[in-house]
């Protein structure tokens, strides 16, 4: 007697119908009890575990959407290109401007961070530093001290709200005009720059001074602190998504 075969074709199915599912929604919708059945049919479709709920949500990674973080949210539930918290929380600590607190990291991932941290760094995958608390830094020295310099600059000429304000309106026209003369990556690189001269606040400052979002500012400094510039990138002019148009409720 041949063995029942389980078919695939009701996880993509039950992902196509709420995108995101727990172990026992797959197992029924395989008709199985067995934990090794489901990784089975599991791992030919590219399956994603969560890194909050202790891994308890899975999806599909054509069907995650992840942001320029990485990230990708389905109400609470997080998930990560990177794959688990642990991994997510090495790859944000190593490629930040002034390391992370575990307060701050707790809320750019959404979860608790502080179990996650302390293991990377009694596993020397990041370094915890005393600096008015515990900061945790990048394992490679020259990073570390690089985040550790930004860590100590002085608060005082650090951008606060309203900082534009202490820019004349002509100095500020004539930055917005050289910044419309730039392509989305110099954009980007730019606000980046700025944003790294600026220290520790930079990158809301400049968002809110040049409208880009601030991950996107956040995602240019990175770029340039790892020199990963990927000038063959740039998007062409009129690429991208088509513009939406709001609409006034009438």
């Amino acid at each position: 007697m041949r063995p029942f075969q389980y078919e695939t074709a009701s996880l993509d199915t039950l992902f196509a119908r709420q995108r995101i599912a727990t172990l026992e929604e797959i197992k029924a919708a395989l008709g199985t009890d067995v934990y090794m059945t489901v990784l089975r049919k599991l791992r030919p479709l590219g399956y994603l575990c969560s890194y909050s709920h202790g891994g308890k949500f899975y999806t599909l990674e054509k069907l995650a959407p992840f942001d320029e973080h990485g990230l990708f949210r389905v109400g609470a539930a997080c998930f990560s290109r990177f794959g688990s918290l642990l991994n997510t929380a090495a790859h944000w600590v190593t490629g930040s401007a002034a390391g992370y607190y575990v307060a701050e990291l707790n809320r750019e991932l959404g979860v608790s961070t502080k179990d996650a941290l302390r293991i990377l760094a009694r596993h020397r995958r990041v370094v915890r530093e005393k600096l008015a608390g515990y900061l945790y830094c990048a394992l490679d020295p020259q990073v570390r001290q690089a985040q550790l310099i930004q860590r100590r600059q002085p608060l005082a000429p650090a951008p606060v709200p309203g900082a534009s304000e202490q820019l004349t309106d002509e100095a500020k026209a004539a930055l917005l005009l050289f910044f419309s003369t730039l392509n989305e990556h110099q954009r980007r690189l730019y606000a980046g720059m700025e944003s790294v001269r600026l220290g520790h606040g930079g990158d809301r400052w400049i968002a809110q001074l040049t409208g880009l979002d601030v991950h996107t500012v956040s995602r240019g400094r990175r770029e340039l602190l790892a020199q990963d510039l990927a000038l063959e990138r740039i998007r062409c002019r009129g690429g991208g998504r088509p513009p939406v148009e709001k609409k006034r409720p009438k």
